[in-house]
């Protein structure tokens, strides 16, 4: 139980700092007022990426059978918030050697920097999805 508590304090810690790194900033530059903004650049602003839950199976095992609806319903609940993601192993094999797979079903947790934050194998019923997906600041 106490590491659950750990777990939840390094997430929501990490999930602060995150938050405040533009607050960070060592030096802020000041705009020059004298010089014209040139009116030819085209500023495009990064896309900002959403926390991710990626579910590694197959369409044969049976947990992972068991974590389809789960997943399915989970799609549903965050679309917007979150991305759920199931890749068939059977059917992309190099997801298993990108993400370092050795047992099925993996659900592999990524903040919004598309860092792996957290990683379980075995079924994982949804309310510890949430859970996870909360520490991660999705509501």
């Amino acid at each position: 139980m106490k590491s659950g508590k750990i777990f939840y304090q390094v997430i929501s810690t990490f999930v602060l700092l995150i938050g405040f790194l533009p607050c960070l900033a060592l030096s802020e530059e000041k705009p020059n007022l004298q010089q014209r903004p040139d009116s030819t650049k085209v500023i495009s602003a990064k896309p900002r990426i959403l926390p991710k839950l990626l579910d590694l199976g197959s369409t044969t095992c049976i947990p992972c059978k068991k974590m389809a609806p789960i997943l399915e319903e989970m799609k549903v609940a965050y679309e917007g918030k979150a991305v759920i993601e199931f890749i068939d192993i059977n059917k992309n094999r190099e997801a298993t050697l990108k993400h370092k797979v050795t047992l099925i079903p993996t659900q592999i947790f990524f903040d919004t920097l598309g860092v792996e934050v957290f990683r379980h194998v075995g079924f994982f019923p949804a309310d510890s999805i949430s859970a996870h997906l909360k520490a991660l600041g999705v509501k």
